[in-house]
């Protein structure tokens, strides 16, 4: 916008803005007019609101200065605004403001086009014009909420912008790299990304496929997705089976692309060293899904069943404090496991650290970089989620059951995904 002065005027170029801004917003009025047929308390549509912002930039530009014409000019509009509230009130009986807000706005135009620069004025049209259009969508989302999501949300910002700031950073242990601050960080982190995935698995995708439910739930949880959908595989019938698996594997190569984001928040060293593994693994697994997928074609009318689907909240005090326990053994352990058994035993407590959430094992490595070698972070971190997704596939070889017709496809999914693992950690150690 700024380049157009140097070929218009610029008082040329404000008024076009404004005009067109302003009958943008008043042709979205227009549509909720239409909308609501014989609809008569609305302040005005297109050409009021045009007129509004028109209004805004003559009495600005007349005194830009003091602004005394442009401010007594929003008093009078304010006061029209009011009477126009007052009709609706007591002649319609409706009490929203949001048309009287919208016209405040756009009377407000012609300052914000002249002042600020052209991304600020753009986005608060934008913003405006959708959420106008949104107002559905809202009512449709905030139907769908549960009665403590926003207690749930207020406590998601409590931990991470209020606690977290406030914790010290000393040592709790003198010579162990663990202070309230780094647990409480990893714990804020993963929440983070565990509440995204909650939210887009509950309001987005909530009536999605068995292979949406695995992308998404693989963000939050891969060992909780696989095991809820190992035990939904129990009613599924021939035709089905292979979907689930393939849902597995997915939630198996969103794992890798979680621990991707995780590595690079705590550690780009590590990240530039991990990445090529992690990306690879995640496309190997979502191929091997891709073929298990396209064996057997499920009925075009399959979804998940919202009743059995795990939307257990990833906020609660009882997560929070597992992970952490979890975030304080796991750095114990590897410091003294350093200092008695070297990095070998590093290397067994990476294996051993699968058979449980595998996460704060890592983002303890990850915050120990000063102490341990990049290359062992590395190692040792490909090791853990070998050892995990062995674990997973137990998992989902005990919950779909002896008789389960996912065995062969659980069986030979997994172990292309963790023999070809195997070949890029053997890779790594030799070349």
């Amino acid at each position: 916008m700024e380049q157009l002065y140097n070929y218009l005027p610029r008082e040329l170029v404000t008024f076009v803005l404004v005009t067109l801004f302003s009958l943008l917003i008043g042709l979205s009025q227009r549509r909720i007019s239409l909308k609501r047929e014989g609809e008569t308390t609305l302040f005005g549509t297109d050409r009021t609101f045009t007129f509004i912002g028109i209004l805004g930039y003559l009495l600005y530009i007349l005194d830009p200065t003091d602004m005394r014409l442009f401010m007594g000019g929003g008093a009078i509009l304010g006061l029209l605004l009011g009477l126009n509230y007052y009709v609706k009130q007591s002649q319609f009986h409706v009490f929203g403001v949001t048309t009287i807000i919208i016209a405040l706005i756009t009377y407000c135009i012609a300052p914000i086009v002249v002042t600020q620069p052209s991304w600020f004025y753009v986005m608060v049209i934008v913003t405006v014009l959708l959420l106008t259009e949104l107002k559905h969508t809202f009512t449709e989302f905030a139907q769908r909420m549960k009665n403590d999501e926003m207690i749930t949300l207020a406590k998601f910002l409590a931990i991470s912008g209020i606690i977290l700031p406030m914790l010290p950073k000393e040592n709790l242990i003198p010579g162990i790299n663990l202070t309230p601050y780094t647990i409480w960080l990893a714990t804020v982190v993963v929440s983070g990304i565990s509440y995204l995935s909650y939210l887009l698995k509950r309001y987005v995708f909530h009536e999605s496929g068995v292979l949406v439910s695995g992308i998404v739930g693989g963000l939050y949880s891969s060992t909780a997705t696989i095991s809820v959908l190992a035990r939904k595989s129990r009613k599924a019938s021939e035709q089905e089976s292979t979907e689930y698996v393939a849902a597995m594997l997915l939630a198996v190569s969103m794992m890798f692309l979680r621990f991707m984001i995780l590595i690079l928040i705590f550690s780009r060293e590590i990240f530039h060293s991990i990445y090529p593994y992690l990306l690879i693994m995640a496309v190997v697994s979502a191929l091997v899904a891709w073929f298990v997928h396209t064996r057997q074609h499920r009925p075009k009318d399959m979804t998940t069943d919202g009743e059995e689907e795990d939307s257990s909240n990833p906020l609660e005090f009882k997560v929070a404090l597992i992970f952490a326990i979890l975030f304080v053994i796991f750095t114990i352990l590897t410091h003294y496991t350093l200092i008695y058994a070297g990095t070998e035993g590093l290397n067994l407590l990476s294996f051993v650290s699968g058979f449980s959430d595998i996460t704060p094992f890592i983002l303890n490595l990850l915050q120990n970089t000063g102490s341990v070698a990049a290359l062992v972070v590395t190692a040792c971190s490909m090791q853990a989620i070998i050892s995990n997704i062995l674990v997973n596939m137990c998992y989902a070889l005990f919950f779909a059951g002896k008789d389960s017709k996912l065995r062969p496809w659980i069986l030979g999914g997994f172990g292309t995904v963790v023999g070809i693992n195997f070949v890029l950690l053997l890779l790594f150690y030799f070349l």
